[in-house]
Formats: C-alpha cells, sequence, structure tokens
C-alpha cells in the first residue's frame, strides 16, 4: 500500500483560513482512515503521538491541550465534564416564612442555582436521590446517605435593635440596618447521620460565599429548609460541575515571505498582544534568505505564540500581506479552557471525565462480548 508523504500528511493536519472561507474541514468517512492505505489501529504510534499538556493552572480554571486525538473522542470529554460528573445542588425549598420582596418561587430558583461543595470522599459515599412515585408510596425517602440538609433563618432589624437612631438624613444601609444582605454564607449545613463523619475533611458549604441572594429592610425575614442531593449536568443544569467547559483547535500562522520595518508592526498589530515578535535582522538571517540582503538592523515579524491567536484573518484584510502569510489551525491539537463552579478543582474535573469515558467503553465491551455468545 502506498506511504503518504511528511508533506502530504502534513497537509492533512491543518485546515486552512481563508479570508471568508475555511478549506480542508470535511474528513473522511471513517476519520483518519484515507482509501489505499493502511491505516489499523497501533497502540505504539498513538502513544508516540499523544500527549497532555497543561499550559495554566489554578483551582478554578485550567487550560490545557490534548494533541492527537480524532474530534470525536476530544468532545466526548467535553459532553462529560458538562453534563456526568456527579455533584451537589439544592433540590427541595421547603418555606416557612418568606416576607422579602423576592417571591417563594424565585427566592426557591436562585437557591438553587447556588454552586455547593464538600468532601469527595462523602460525595462518592452518597447515593442516587429518587423523587418519590405514586406507585411506591417508600421510595424518595431522604436519608443522611442520599440528602444534604441545609437551613436559612435571617431576620433584618434596625441598627442596636432601634434603640440608637442613626443621624439624619443617613442612607448607607450598612449604617441602618442589620442582615439587610442576605449572603449564600448564611447558609447553614445540618448534617445527619453518617454525614458529620464523611464530610469531616471537608463540610458542605456554598462555593462562592459573597453571593448575594436577596435584599431585605427591617420587620422581614426568611426561614427555610433546603434538601441538596447528588446529581448530574444531564438531569438539570444547576448540577454541572463547570461554569464552561470548551475546546478550540491550535492556530498556525506561517509567514511566506518576510515581512519587515513598517509592514512587520503593522502585521503585529493584526493579530493580540505577544502573538507576533519583532526582531531585528541579523548576518545570519540575510543569509539564509536573499529577500533580506541589504536590511540589516530593520525589524522584522516572527511567529512568538500562536497559541494565544484568536483568528481574526485581520492581516488578510490588507493587500501588502497578500502570499506572505498563511492561516490554518491544527486538525488534532485540542485547547481545553475547563472553569469550575468549586466542587471539583479543574485539573480533576478532566481526570474525572477519562474514568467515565473508561466506564463507558467498558459497559461497550461488555456488550459486545455478550452479543458474541
Amino acid at each position: 500500500m502506498p506511504v503518504p508523504s511528511a508533506d502530504e500528511l502534513a497537509r492533512r493536519k491543518k485546515l486552512q483560513i481563508g479570508p471568508e472561507t475555511v478549506g480542508n474541514q470535511a474528513s473522511t468517512d471513517f476519520p483518519g482512515h484515507w482509501p489505499g492505505e493502511n491505516h489499523e489501529w497501533d497502540l505504539d504510534l498513538f502513544k508516540e503521538n499523544f500527549s497532555v499538556t497543561f499550559h495554566s493552572h489554578s483551582t478554578h480554571d485550567t487550560q490545557f491541550s490534548l494533541v492527537g486525538l480524532d474530534t470525536s473522542v476530544a468532545n466526548a470529554f467535553r459532553r462529560i465534564l458538562l453534563s456526568e460528573i456527579p455533584t451537589l445542588a439544592i433540590e427541595d425549598v421547603f418555606i416557612y416564612q418568606n416576607t422579602s420582596i423576592v417571591q417563594d418561587e424565585v427566592l426557591a430558583h436562585r437557591l438553587g442555582l447556588i454552586p455547593l461543595c464538600g468532601s469527595h470522599a462523602g460525595l462518592n459515599w452518597m447515593k442516587w436521590y429518587s423523587k418519590p412515585t405514586d406507585d411506591d408510596e417508600g421510595s424518595g425517602t431522604p436519608s443522611d446517605y442520599n440528602c444534604i440538609m441545609l437551613n436559612l433563618q435571617v431576620e433584618c432589624t434596625w441598627q442596636d435593635g432601634g434603640l440608637q437612631r442613626a443621624a439624619a438624613g443617613e442612607t448607607d444601609p450598612d449604617k441602618l440596618y442589620t442582615n439587610h444582605s442576605v449572603y449564600a454564607r448564611d447558609i447553614v449545613w445540618s448534617p445527619i447521620g453518617k454525614q458529620h463523619d464523611m464530610f469531616a475533611s471537608e463540610p458542605v458549604r456554598s462555593t462562592n460565599p459573597d453571593i448575594l441572594i436577596v435584599k431585605m429592610r427591617p420587620g422581614q425575614q426568611i426561614n427555610l429548609m433546603m434538601h441538596a442531593v447528588k446529581g448530574i449536568g444531564q438531569d438539570h443544569a444547576k448540577f454541572s460541575p463547570v461554569a464552561t467547559a470548551s475546546y478550540r483547535l491550535l492556530p498556525t500562522i506561517d509567514i511566506l515571505r518576510p515581512i519587515v520595518g513598517a509592514d512587520a508592526k503593522k502585521f503585529a498589530r493584526c493579530f493580540p498582544r505577544d502573538v507576533i515578535r519583532l526582531d531585528a535582522i541579523t548576518p545570519q538571517d540575510t543569509e539564509k534568505d536573499v529577500e533580506l540582503a541589504g536590511q540589516e538592523g530593520q525589524l522584522k515579524a516572527v511567529v512568538n505564540n500562536p497559541m494565544n491567536d484568536s483568528v481574526s484573518r485581520e492581516c488578510l484584510r490588507h493587500p501588502e500581506f497578500k502570499d506572505k502569510v498563511r492561516l490554518g489551525r491544527v486538525r488534532d491539537h485540542f485547547i481545553f479552557q475547563v472553569e469550575s463552579t468549586g466542587q471539583w478543582d479543574s485539573d480533576e474535573l478532566f481526570l474525572e471525565s477519562v474514568k467515565l469515558l473508561r466506564v463507558k467503553c467498558q459497559r461497550i465491551k461488555r456488550g459486545l462480548d455478550e452479543m458474541m455468545k
């Protein structure tokens, strides 16, 4: 069977970005397979080409690259991150008193969207909660292994009980009232059963304590109880462990002919900061490229960090750069951006998605084995 050349392999891996079109975006019937060529799966070749590189990391934000995968696999990780990693969220709200200006149903909705966090050991220990059904009266019974109990009891009063009057004309609520703003940090966890031990390392709490729930004035109060349960984003967006999980293809910028002098500065302004670097032309450069002869000391455009490029195509709008630059994207280089809501660290989320995809593959494999019997 014929073996494609290195240039042909490089061409296949790149999408071509034109002024108004995108080329080479179509795939074959079976991604990565071309007629008349041997593309038999080779584990050693996959290991050689596959890599994971973390570019930046914090507790709630991570950026990393997956190189050497098909789009379907990269998208599987993204969908798992969004909808299949379990978290805690408020499911039921029992309102005993609410005299604030916010209606009961709106208040319950706001509480349900507050991200919660707690010990991973406790989360894995908890079982799934199923709501009661008419067929089975015993179903959906809250217990310590499937339900977290939270309370919110806040009453707004005058400062010092109203005994000390504020200065005439005072309008600052902080100087007039107590508990006039209700925040997520006012939600109190009430452990039941074994929950105290299972969540000992990290008690259940709101991930962002400064989320404003409601504002009140003297005489208004809120008294309610909440049940938080374990769920996944596939059931409701409030269970999603990420604020966002997305990926983009690595941009490529190929300078085909030298861009020097004022054109180089203009070319650099066509891209985000640090994407293009301006270097002085050296004698070694003139030896390598005859077009640079006699221009020593002038500035030339050099690709510095293509990963930061937004592929705006701005440089393709200027006629002086025609035939001097080629833009593209690498088909199998995925730059992931994962922002965690707090239940999981952002880097842990990717590892959890790998585990879940592996479980899915094992499930399919067992099904195929059963079919072959």
